[in-house]
This record gives C-alpha cells, sequence and structure tokens, in this order.
C-alpha cells in the first residue's frame, strides 16, 4: 500500500462490530462522505449486515493542553504526561519489563518522535508542552516499533528504559491496579466496556465498536500510514480521547484486564459527532517489542 501525503486517500477501513442477539456485522469506516461510492450496491438488506460510518480523518493524538495529569509527579504513574524532548506531550500508557529493565510504554510518535528519535534520547515526564525540561528526564528511548511505509503496521508503539532511581507506581490508577493477565487479540469481544486514565480527557469510559479493523489510515503530521488488526472505541459520554491521550493503555471495566494502547482517533463518527478512538491490541504490542506487561 503506498504511502501519500497531500491529498486524502480514500481509505475503507473494515472489521467487525456487535448487532445484538444477531451476533456481528461488518463494520466498514470511511473518512469522507463521498467514498461512499467505493462501496458496491448492497440492495435493502445491507444495513442488517453491514455498519457503514462516515468518521473523518484519524490522527494522531500529540497535543498541548493543561491540568493536573500534565504536570510533574514523582513517582512515575500511568496516566501522566510524557514525551520525547522533540515531541509535545503524549501519555505515559504503563510500565513494562525488557531484558534491559523496567520500562515506560508509550506510543513511537510519543517517546520516539515517530521515528525521528534514536536508543539513548531523553524522554521527560512532563512532556515538553507541558513544561518538561532537561531537569525532568526520567529514562531514554530504548525500542520502537517502526512506522514503515508501504506496508500495513500493527502497533504504534515504544518503550524508554527507567533512569536509576525513578520510582514508578503501575497500579496507581483509578479502581486499583490492573490485571496481571494480557488478554490475546482475539479475545476482545465487541461491545466491551472499557475505561482509560490519559494526559488531557483523564479517566473515561467507553465501548468497543469494532474488533479486528483493517486498513485504518492514519495521519502523522501530513503522512498517512495503514493500520491493520485495530480496536474501536466510542465514549460512553462525549469523546473517549483527544490530543495528547495518545499511549493511553484501555482496560476492560468488568475485570481490569488490559486490553490495548490508545493511538489515534477522529472528531467526527462516534455519539454527538464525538468522534472515534483506535487502538493496539496489548497483547500484540507486547510480542512486537519483546516486552512484559508490569501490573503492580
Amino acid at each position: 500500500m503506498e504511502e501519500r501525503t497531500g491529498a486524502p486517500w480514500p481509505w475503507v477501513a473494515v472489521g467487525l462490530t456487535p448487532a445484538g442477539a444477531a451476533g456481528g456485522r461488518v463494520a466498514v469506516r470511511l473518512q469522507r462522505d463521498s467514498d461512499r461510492a467505493l462501496l458496491p450496491d448492497l440492495g435493502r438488506t445491507a444495513g442488517a449486515e453491514v455498519d457503514v460510518r462516515v468518521i473523518g480523518p484519524v490522527r494522531a493524538l500529540p497535543s498541548p493542553a493543561p491540568g493536573e495529569l500534565r504536570q510533574r509527579v514523582r513517582p512515575l504513574r500511568p496516566g501522566l504526561s510524557v514525551a520525547h524532548a522533540a515531541v509535545t506531550a503524549g501519555t505515559l500508557g504503563g510500565f513494562v519489563r525488557t531484558p534491559g529493565g523496567l520500562a515506560v510504554l508509550s506510543n513511537n510518535h510519543v517517546l520516539a518522535a515517530s521515528g525521528a528519535g534514536s536508543p539513548g534520547d531523553a524522554v521527560l515526564q512532563p512532556g515538553p508542552s507541558d513544561g518538561g525540561g532537561p531537569g525532568d528526564r526520567v529514562g531514554s528511548l530504548a525500542a520502537a516499533e517502526p512506522l514503515v511505509a508501504g506496508r500495513a503496521i500493527l502497533v504504534d508503539a515504544a518503550v524508554a528504559l527507567l533512569d536509576a532511581g525513578v520510582a514508578a507506581r503501575p497500579g496507581e490508577l483509578p479502581g486499583g491496579a490492573l490485571g496481571a493477565l494480557v488478554p490475546d487479540s482475539l479475545d476482545v469481544e465487541p461491545d466491551e466496556q472499557v475505561e482509560k486514565v490519559g494526559r488531557t480527557t483523564g479517566h473515561t469510559r467507553g465501548v468497543v465498536t469494532a474488533v479486528e479493523v483493517d486498513a485504518v489510515a492514519v495521519q502523522y503530521d501530513g503522512v498517512v500510514h495503514r493500520f491493520d488488526d485495530q480496536l474501536e472505541i466510542q465514549g460512553a459520554a462525549g469523546a473517549f480521547s483527544a490530543g495528547g491521550d495518545s499511549g493511553s493503555v484501555i482496560w476492560r471495566s468488568r475485570d481490569r484486564a488490559p486490553l490495548a494502547l490508545l493511538f489515534a482517533g477522529s472528531t467526527t463518527g462516534g455519539p454527538g459527532g464525538s468522534g472515534v478512538t483506535f487502538a493496539n491490541p496489548l497483547a500484540t504490542v507486547l510480542r512486537v517489542l519483546g516486552a512484559e506487561w508490569v501490573h503492580d
């Protein structure tokens, strides 16, 4: 698949969405209403089988804004502002164990400047747009899954090793620590109630509206990358996420199992025009990075 800048590509993302007692339907997501012309005429019965929504452009979500989670906080905990020194700010999603030691988990575009960063680069808490500077260094970039043009990508993820003496409280989240077990991506069901805590919108609740979504086109500073096997989430009351929430870990409400890593969203297509959020299955993130989830 070709990477493209400038005029929007007519992307059609496809996944699965719940349909009550009927089981599931095919979820089709478009970025422009005019892209409906790309779809075949499925006849009058298509409404029972296909859920078509126009969600607008999908973008990575680092953005400046004020608030408590954007301040300097020690010990570190999930939900705080964090970023590479060349990035505005994103969210510290959680903590993982790597061969090098305990590390912060977030997105490539948060910790590695969308691939522009190099191993050893400083990671700051809070991020630069929240006032972070050299004295706020908490770790160094250790690994990031590349955002490669011309092929489908599974995750936007990176880890930063904590500096010596930097304390962390992985379980300090609304409601307490998350579960120790990360469900396989195929075990995440549409219609699951979920939550997250992010640097911009704080603690929000939502519902998984589609799973296994392929061909999600995400804009990174005008460059479009394609993501496959993603989760789509909409807010229970208003937006589930906003700019700066990238990197948040999303968990399942009923058992607090960690499910996904938030990385992008749109501003339309959800209830009341509040947009939808896209996230990488956390099991895939950990597998790709060779990391182990730390829950407490």
